[in-house]
């Protein structure tokens, strides 16, 4: 970690960050540089040899993986001894650069061996820290340091906000973190050590303690913080056994940003006081830069994903800058589920939009707003389900719809893939509804398996189609590949076809006639008739009358209507308006 300076006397955050000849700092080393020991410690190996981490993946042993190369492997689960030597001998075959198991771990003869022989770093994760929080860290540290990213700001890799922290640290000589208007850890400095037992377990959760959180709010503490843009000297808490804090509020104008909050012995003098003004502002001038630069990327790979989709002059293109070979593929289509039940009919609803979703908010309280910060939560839920199941996946907000593209394993030219993959589709669409929650209530719908890039446009139209059926049931089912609802989806295109008017006329029509003037039951009739393939007993028991009269309203129905129940044409047809008059009520 980068040392205080011996003296302070006007440095600056740009003066500590100085010379940067080597700013990109995206290999292990660096990495482990900016998280520090706090959450990672080295068991075995040589952190130097991996130059350039290529992505985070989570290891797991009933799956054939295919990993990134330099890939930080996450060993869930792992624990061990045997194990730990095996997976490290098969993760070093693929070109991984470490692998990280819980803590606490042995650093044995073998496991010593094996890092040697593979060059796999073997890492401790503390224990308390959430896997998830380490990806979410280790992928913002890579992606923040590959040439090509936002440039440097003031001498600090844009994306490394761990740097900045450092530099913080480094001038105020105390340990820092920088978080979020939610109080969420987003970044934090070396030597956290040397701060309080409160304080680690902020790092290690990566969110301060709520019941610590309501405290300061009570005592109005957030308040003083936000009032000014000045340092604000916080008393330590008693019953938590914490030194103080200084704490600034992070703003762009009016907006607060977050807070920078330092562990310190005393309130900071005169010089050190300017000197955290002066970093809040490098601090919301790299906040406002990330934000924009998310957008930009997140807007650019849904371009990409689109194109890629459309299958048309550019999609090679496309698909090639989304990091998605030319293999076998199957598209998912994420949507969330309209309080009416969404079947909807046009355009939109064909594309699996459904609409705007205005009359979907207004019912469930939500507002427009709303609904569209939920829809982007959801695509960026998906979008990192997907690259934790494959790392050459791809996913993007297209309208009101979160589609990705799941690349699927080659097989044998005379073997069948088409089950396997669609099963394999469901479970990656059921794993991220179970960690997704219910309180959103997504539906996913699963296109048909392609054989390559070229043919995703139709594996994409087949994931709408499956994708409105679900939403037009406005049942509990979630998931749906377009092979199980071929048939509804083709019945629900046709609604579209069929103008309103003409399913108002016709044998079926005089029937609903006749039942609003005389509160009969004949349109009932007919269908439980129809829907028991004629058998009397079965519809009447359906019907709940007797038999006979059961009978009877059937030559009702043949009478009113004018219908020959005898011929299978006449059967069918009734059976369709029947089918497209449910569609369109809905």
């Amino acid at each position: 970690m980068r040392q205080p300076p011996a003296g302070y006397g006007g440095t600056s955050v740009e003066d500590v960050l100085v010379p940067t000849a080597n700013p990109v700092r995206a290999g292990l080393e660096g990495v482990l540089d900016d998280i520090g020991t706090t959450l990672l410690d080295v068991v075995c190996g040589d952190p130097g040899r991996a130059d350039d981490l290529g992505g985070v993946v989570i290891h797991d042993p009933l799956d054939d993986q295919v990993l990134p190369r330099q890939a930080l492997v996450l060993g869930v689960g792992l624990h061990d001894p045997a194990d730990l030597v095996r997976v490290v001998g098969e993760v070093g075959r693929h070109g991984a650069a470490a692998l990280v198991v819980r803590a606490p771990v042995v650093a044995d003869e073998e496991l010593v061996a094996a890092a040697e022989r593979t060059g796999v770093v073997v890492l401790a994760l503390a224990r308390g820290a959430s896997w998830t929080q380490l990806t979410s860290m280790v992928r913002s540290l890579i992606a923040g340091g590959h040439p090509g990213a936002l440039e440097a700001l003031g001498g600090i890799p844009a994306g490394d906000l761990f740097a900045l922290a450092n530099a913080i640290a480094a001038l105020l000589d105390a340990p820092i973190t920088i978080e979020d208007p939610s109080t969420r850890v987003l970044a934090f400095s070396g030597r956290q050590e040397a701060a309080d037992p409160s304080r680690v377990q902020t790092i290690l959760s990566r969110q301060v303690p709520r019941e610590y959180t309501r405290i300061l709010r009570e005592r109005g503490v957030f308040q003083e913080i936000f009032r000014t843009d000045q340092p604000v000297f916080v008393a330590p808490l008693p019953e938590y056994g914490e030194l103080p804090r200084v704490a600034i509020a992070v703003r762009a104008g009016d907006e607060i940003l977050g807070t920078i909050w330092a562990a310190v012995t005393e309130p900071l003098p005169p010089d050190r006081g300017q000197a955290l003004c002066d970093a809040a502002k490098q601090v919301a001038l790299y906040m406002i830069r990330q934000r924009a630069g998310a957008d930009v990327e997140r807007r650019l790979r849904a371009d990409l994903l689109r194109t890629a989709l459309e299958s048309g002059p550019g999609s090679g293109e496309a698909i090639r800058r989304l990091g998605l070979a030319d293999e076998p593929a199957v598209v998912l289509a994420v949507g969330l589920l309209d309080a009416d039940g969404g079947s909807g009919s046009g355009t939109a609803s064909r594309a699996g939009g459904g609409g705007d979703g205005r009359a979907g908010a207004e019912v469930l309280g939500r507002t427009a707003a709303e609904l569209v910060a939920e829809r982007k939560r959801l695509a960026d839920a998906f979008g990192m389900h997907l690259a934790a199941v494959h790392p050459r996946s791809a996913a993007g907000l297209i309208g009101e719809v979160a589609y990705g593209v799941v690349p699927l394993p080659r097989t044998r030219p005379d073997a069948d893939a088409r089950p396997d993959a669609e099963d394999r589709a469901v479970r990656i669409a059921t794993d991220f509804l179970g960690r997704i929650g219910p309180r959103l209530r997504p539906l996913v719908g699963i296109g048909s398996p392609v054989v390559d890039g070229s043919a995703l446009s139709r594996s994409r139209t087949g994931a709408d189609r499956a994708l409105r059926v679900l939403r037009s049931r406005g049942s509990t089912q979630q998931v749906a590949r377009v092979a199980d609802v071929y048939v509804e989806a083709l019945l629900l295109e046709l609604a579209d076809l069929v103008p309103r008017d003409d399913l108002s006329s016709g044998p079926v029509a005089r029937l609903a006639a006749y039942d609003a003037k005389h509160r009969s039951l004949l349109v009932d009739t007919l269908r439980a008739w129809l829907d028991a393939f004629g058998d009397v007993a079965v519809a009447s028991a359906a019907m709940y009358v007797h038999t006979n009269t059961f009978r009877y309203r059937l030559r009702r129905v043949a009478e009113v209507g004018g219908i020959d129940l005898d011929d299978p044409d006449v059967r069918f047809a009734m059976m369709l308006q029947l089918r497209l008059m449910t569609l369109t009520s809905r």
